[in-house]
């Protein structure tokens, strides 16, 4: 069985993110592996997919969009993302 690993790190709560541009509605649909797998409408182009990310993740735990960044994984559909005063709790919740 896996499990989320969203950890806290100073200030913030980082987690890894499995991203799949061009689905029919953004969206989270669990886990994949020890990543939260979402899927954004937006295509892997100019960095518009990685933008998506941010805008739904930013929209779905109520955080300024500023407070959402892409620490790594810019170019890779993996990615670890990071949101700064984040709810570890309510983070973990979103893989349920």
């Amino acid at each position: 069985m896996s499990h989320f690993d969203a950890y806290r790190t100073g200030d913030a709560v980082r987690f890894s993110v499995r991203l799949q541009p061009r689905a029919s509605k953004n969206e989270i649909t669990g886990l994949q592996g020890f990543s939260l797998k979402v899927r954004v409408t937006a295509p892997p182009v100019d960095g518009m997919a990685n933008q998506a990310l941010i805008d739904f993740l930013s929209e779905t735990l109520a955080v300024a969009r500023r407070d959402v960044r892409i620490v790594s994984g810019l170019t890779s559909r993996t990615k670890v993302v990071e949101i700064r005063e984040g709810d570890l709790g309510k983070i973990q919740r979103l893989a349920d």
